[in-house]
């Protein structure tokens, strides 16, 4: 009988690392996942998954080495999957040392101890396309890469120093997506995507008056998770380690997002006013979008749209799910979640 695959997952308990828990256990794989203690309930997105004997659970974190050493000794990983980070781009500029502590510095204590481990272990590295910044769209492998957050900042060192050097240097089989926005009714609510369909769906439930949000017009390819982390999975499955953008090709603002999840719960909308004054304004003449200067970044990055032709034709990936399609999901979701409340 052949042995399973064994694959190490930091960030298990996120959006993108229980998705891909998932799918590499109907895969026939031996997860192992790395989760930061918190006082919430870390197994909130992978309850269903918490009895499955194919997923071993591990305390730890990339600011401890020690920790990873003895959950990587235990998995003994054929594959390691790095989807740990400090994720928030505005709360990297309150935290800047601690999002380099993480983003930068994590990655490589990830790195060496997984290779002592295993030498020929292959290792996704989670990029982002917040590393272009102000580089126009589309952006692609060959783009210049122009980072304007501290999030952005220790994502692109990570990819230069560690991914890009080591497997120069070394010949570690690192792999790196670069994933533009990606989405799904397990992001965290206090990412704009999700900010925006749990409040308005409370708003149609009657449970919330209005809400509050920053730059409308900053402009995103938004993209479905699950349909994202299969990317990744494709990456270590390649002859050769190398980077891959991972997008739809399509971008839309926040107004778009707001807009869509408007016309799904069937609430009318209209903007009035500008700039900072703007509101969106419903039946009944009532404010349920306000903008707040508070939810600006520091620094904005106003248009990503990813150039994903080297993923088509290289890992035979495409996006199955269109922005419309997503928005309707997520907002759906949270409908239903908050109509049991009721």
């Amino acid at each position: 009988m052949k042995e399973k695959k064994r694959a190490f997952i930091t960030g298990i308990t996120g959006q993108d690392g229980s998705y891909l828990a998932e799918y590499l256990i109907k895969k026939g794989y031996d997860v192992w996942g790395l989760m930061r203690r918190t006082s919430l309930d870390p197994l909130m997105r992978i309850h269903t998954m918490a009895d499955d004997r194919s997923l071993k659970l591990r305390y730890g974190n990339l600011r401890d080495t020690s920790s990873l050493q003895r959950a990587l000794e235990e998995a003994k990983p054929d594959e390691v999957y790095n989807l740990a980070a400090l994720s928030d781009v505005g709360i990297s500029f309150k935290c800047p040392e601690e999002t380099m502590e993480v983003n930068y510095y994590g990655v490589s204590r990830l790195i060496l101890e997984a290779v002592k481990v295993n030498k020929k272990v292959r290792i996704y590295q989670a990029s982002t396309s917040e590393m272009f910044g102000t580089t126009k769209p589309p952006q692609n492998e060959r783009s210049i890469f122009a980072p304007v957050s501290p999030y952005a900042e220790a994502k692109l060192m990570a990819y230069r120093d560690f991914v890009k050097g080591y497997r120069e240097q070394y010949g570690y089989f690192i792999a790196s997506g670069i994933l533009f926005n990606h989405e799904s009714p397990r992001r965290g609510e206090h990412f704009v995507t999700r900010k925006i369909t749990v409040s308005l769906a409370k708003i149609k439930l009657g449970l919330q008056k209005s809400f509050s949000l920053g730059n409308l017009d900053a402009r995103r390819d938004w993209g479905y998770a699950s349909n994202y982390v299969t990317a990744m999975h494709a990456m270590l499955q390649q002859k050769k380690p190398d980077d891959f953008v991972v997008a739809t090709g399509i971008s839309h603002s926040v107004r778009d997002f707001v807009e869509e999840a408007c016309k799904e719960l069937d609430i009318p909308l209209t903007w009035k006013g500008k700039s900072l004054k703007e509101v969106g304004v419903t039946k009944g003449n009532k404010t349920i979008v306000t903008i707040d200067k508070e939810f600006y970044r520091p620094a904005e990055v106003r248009a990503l749209c990813g150039d994903a032709t080297k993923a088509r034709t290289e890992l035979g990936w495409k996006p199955k799910v269109t922005f419309e399609e997503l928005v309707r999901m997520m907002t759906r979701a949270d409908l239903e979640h908050y109509k049991k409340s009721l």
